[in-house]
């Protein structure tokens, strides 16, 4: 129940010790402000991180070929291996059940682009349309490549942003035709990718239509795979493993390439790096509580240590009530008071502080690691109540002292 009465002797206790409270209070909004801070700059962090991370924590394992390095089966070594059709088909037949994603890519450097009288050199691939996915692409005007496309080889574009602003200016590239190296293609979508300008300077075409348009017959340059998810990484990591040892095995049998040869054939398996991702971020995750932690650590104890000095002044008055009759309950609550009370104020304050710093300040926060810092708002609250509990338990000890003082001492303190 709501007693006035209580409420105004707080007041009247905290008004006494106005400095020593102020500065208590600035202790404790101060912990909180700095652990929510923290807790938002290292969730920024962490998204800066997923941002520039996030193709190899799709789990990407990429296949190329490249030059042997051993003599086999009366074969000399220094021979280039060329992935054909038939590399990426059979691997598709063969491990179809446990893919996700695939597609191949066969690729050319510095092509020219022209489009009315603006021209530039960027790259193109002709992929399949999985490859959308492949790389994390998004996008933002028309569509992606598709099946069709490629079964009747049409001579179709998705451009990057980069090659939009180039040669189209403001005008809506759409539907029209841009050449790539005096072949013409109509632009069917403009794409943003993850990995910024340099990614987004190149086209994407239909791999049948490249390999026919610019005389590549069935070659193609590399093999692009993604498994289908596991919720335990040790699980998919040696999923992963397993498929890209069986998958190197099929390709070095197929191309007379020899088992223990790891120049022929070369693979990346992005999933072993993201064993190293979600353990970065859950370093800085620890490393800023921590942090946040001692600084409210430090808060409490100078909320403990304003409470023995206001236990030590009000020694007297607190002989005199209890002479008066008073239990020590009521002794303990009286105190707990002014510390739950003394915590709350600030520790509130210190986090409506600190949200409105990451809601206004955050967003203008512009960074190619650091991103749209924020903390989960049942977070910060369950932070601020451990934080009061934490206020009443550093309250509870001079509270129980001054409980146990004696009437006649108490009245004979100067």
């Amino acid at each position: 129940m709501f007693n006035i009465e209580r409420w105004q002797e707080i007041f009247e206790a905290i008004s006494k010790n106005r400095l020593r409270t102020f500065l208590t209070g600035i202790s404790v909004a101060s912990g909180i402000f700095i652990l929510v801070i923290l807790l938002g700059a290292g969730k920024g962090l962490q998204n800066g991180i997923e941002k520039q991370f996030e193709r190899d924590a799709s789990g990407l394992i990429q296949v190329w070929s490249g030059t042997t390095t051993k003599e086999y089966k009366g074969l000399n070594p220094g021979r280039q291996i060329q992935f054909r059709n038939s590399d990426y088909s059979q691997s598709v037949q063969k491990f179809e059940d446990k893919l996700d994603l695939r597609s191949a890519s066969y690729d050319f450097w510095g092509a020219s682009f022209t489009y009315g009288k603006e021209s530039g050199s960027y790259q193109y691939k002709g992929v399949d349309p999985d490859y959308a996915a492949v790389e994390n692409i998004t996008i933002v005007q028309g569509r992606f490549l598709n099946s069709n496309d490629l079964a009747h080889n049409e001579k179709v574009a998705a451009i990057g942003m980069k090659i939009k602003t180039d040669l189209f200016k403001e005008k809506d590239p759409l539907g029209k035709e841009v050449s790539i190296n005096n072949v013409n293609f109509k632009v069917v979508g403009v794409f943003t990718d993850p990995g910024g300008e340099r990614e987004e300077a190149r086209a994407y075409l239909p791999k049948t239509t490249v390999q026919r348009a610019y005389g590549g017959g069935d070659k193609i340059s590399n093999l692009f795979f993604t498994l289908k998810k596991t919720d335990n990484y040790d699980e998919a990591l040696a999923q992963s493993e397993k498929f890209t040892s069986d998958l190197k095995a099929l390709l070095q049998s197929k191309n007379m390439v020899a088992p223990d040869d790891d120049g022929g054939i070369n693979a990346y398996n992005s999933v072993k790096d993201v064993k190293q991702f979600y353990d970065l971020n859950l370093y800085i995750r620890l490393f800023f509580w921590w942090v946040g932690i001692c600084t409210i650590i430090a808060g409490v104890v100078g909320v403990s240590n304003i409470m023995l000095i206001i236990v030590k002044e009000r020694t007297k008055e607190i002989g005199i009530r209890k002479a008066l009759g008073a239990s020590p309950f009521s002794i303990i609550s009286m105190i707990l008071h002014e510390s739950i009370f003394i915590t709350t104020i600030a520790g509130f304050v210190g986090l409506l502080a600190s949200l409105l710093l990451l809601e206004f300040v955050g967003p203008m926060v512009q960074s190619e690691y650091f991103q749209n810092p924020e903390v989960d708002f049942n977070v910060a609250l369950s932070t601020l109540i451990l934080l009061v509990f934490a206020g009443a338990l550093a309250g509870f000890f001079p509270a129980y002292r001054a409980a146990k003082i004696r009437p006649i001492v108490a009245l004979r303190d100067e």
